[in-house]
């Protein structure tokens, strides 16, 4: 697939990555930083998935309890966007000494997973987190149903 076969829409003073990591659609990352001393920043990822979303999920919220430090889920939810559904989930985990919170979203779309990652201190994320719901809401995942 692609990176440019799914549209999204970050702010426009958010620095995207030019060259990310195979299949990372695209990784941006806020310029000004807020008093946490970290950056708000977000990636979308898209990989072959072969089974329904919830049991893709869950065993992706498996994987990160094992690979990140004091990981904690601390919401759920499934519904739909856009006449897709969607999987969102809270997390929090700490990097050193920042304590982070992640909102994801993820959609199973043609045997594609699609998933888009937030993340922010949770001190900062009372400032953020109605960024990350407008962003998730741009993702078009038409390209992929087509």
């Amino acid at each position: 697939m692609a990176r440019g076969d799914l549209g999204i829409a970050v702010p426009p003073s958010w620095r995207r990555r030019s060259d990310p990591a195979h299949g990372v659609l695209m990784a941006a990352r806020a310029t000004t930083l807020p008093a946490s001393g970290v950056r708000p920043e977000l990636t979308l990822t898209c990989t072959p998935v072969d089974r329904d979303l919830e049991s893709w999920r869950d065993d992706a919220m498996d994987e990160l309890a094992e690979r990140l430090d004091d990981f904690a889920l601390e919401d759920d939810d499934t519904y739909d966007l856009d006449g897709h559904d969607v999987a969102y989930r809270r997390f929090a985990h700490r990097v050193g000494a920042a304590d982070l919170l992640c909102d994801q979203w993820a959609w199973v779309v043609g045997g594609l997973g699609v998933t888009l990652t937030c993340s922010v201190a949770r001190e900062d994320y009372g400032d953020y987190y109605d960024v990350f719901e407008a962003i998730a809401e741009t993702v078009d995942l038409g390209p992929l149903a087509a």
